[in-house]
Formats: structure tokens, sequence, C-alpha cells
């Protein structure tokens, strides 16, 4: 190896990536120099052009190449039901696990003061715009059942307040298949507490 240095920032680079350690970054690295160089060109060209050409939907604030992304801009969208998620990843996941066809809102993460994490953060400004004038009829917060989140959900109920909207959250509770012996506590409670009717 001729510039040490050079791969060294490579493998440090590629660690930026979640759930990726030294040894993968190396791995990866290594496969490229030696095996694939122009996989690594053509990620290098793609990364850069995401980089520069990707940005946020002005209404939504998911993953955008253009000011209104593609769920925002469709008029086959129920534009009265907002879906109110934590990450892009998140929309997702509900695209490909059930029938929504409402809208969304990307928050961007959950209060969390010891974090900085505000409200100014999370862009609940715009949010709470969207429920008072928006003509939304229903908010679904699909956020983590965490303490954040909790708080998250109930800052988002604050503001709804005195609009029109309809504030729900997606259940919480025991996994499909689960057994219930294997659930943990704090589940079972909250799986417990908002039992429904059959």
């Amino acid at each position: 190896m001729s510039n040490p240095g050079l791969l060294n920032e490579l493998v440090a680079a590629l660690r930026c990536l979640p759930g990726v350690g030294p040894k993968s970054a190396q791995r990866m690295a290594f496969h490229l120099l030696q095996r694939d160089r122009d996989a690594g060109r053509h990620l290098a060209r793609v990364m850069a052009e995401a980089m520069e050409r990707i940005g946020r939907c002005r209404q939504c604030r998911t993953l955008s190449e253009h000011a209104l992304c593609a769920t925002c801009a469709s008029p086959k969208r129920d534009a009265s039901l907002l879906c109110v998620v934590e990450q892009p990843s998140d929309i997702a996941a509900i695209e490909q696990a059930t029938d929504y066809r409402g809208l969304y809102f990307v928050l961007g993460g959950r209060l969390s003061p010891l974090d900085g994490i505000g409200p100014e953060e999370l862009h609940l400004d715009l949010l709470r715009h969207r429920l008072h004038e928006g003509g939304v009829s229903e908010a679904i917060l699909a956020i983590s059942p965490t303490v954040e989140g909790s708080a998250t959900a109930h800052y988002i109920t604050g503001i709804a307040e005195g609009s029109p909207v309809r504030i729900t959250r997606i259940a919480h509770g025991v996994p499909l298949g689960g057994e219930l012996e294997l659930v943990d506590g704090g589940t079972l409670a909250h799986a417990f507490a908002g039992r429904t009717h059959l």
C-alpha cells in the first residue's frame, strides 16, 4: 500500500454508516479497492450527487429531490389524513406494510431536551400550521413508544388544541405471533391498558 493514510481515511469514512464498525469498514474498503473499483467510482459519483441534490420536501419534510415530494404532489393521496413519523425511513416501512393512503409529516427525531432537541429542531411550528390550516381531519402519531416519544406525542396533542383535528396514535403492544411469557412487562402492561373490543 503506497498510501496507507488514504486507505485509513477511506476506512474511517465508511464507519460513518450505521452498523458499520472498524472490521466491516475495512472489509468494504479492501473489497472496493481490490475487486470492484468501478463500483467504488460509481458509488462515489452517486453519493456526491445525492448529497448535492436531495433535500427536504417543503410540506412533509421527507427526503426529496424536488421542492414537493412525490407523495405530497400526488392527487391520489387523502390530504385529510396526516401520519406523523420520526424519520423518512418510517414512511418506507408504513408504505410497504399498510394500505395507508394519506400524507405524512417527518419530525426528524423526538423531543429530547438532554440532547438539545426541542420543538424548533423538529419544525413543530410547521406541523402546527398544517394541523390548524391544512385541511387535516385526523393526525396519526406513528412515534416510538419511548419516554421521548410519549413526550413528543403529548406536545403534538397540545399544539393541536383548538383545531378540528382528531389525534390518534398507532397501537403498541404484543407483536403478532408473540408469546405472552416472552414479552417484557412494560410492553405487556401497555398492551393490556390499550385493549380493544372484539
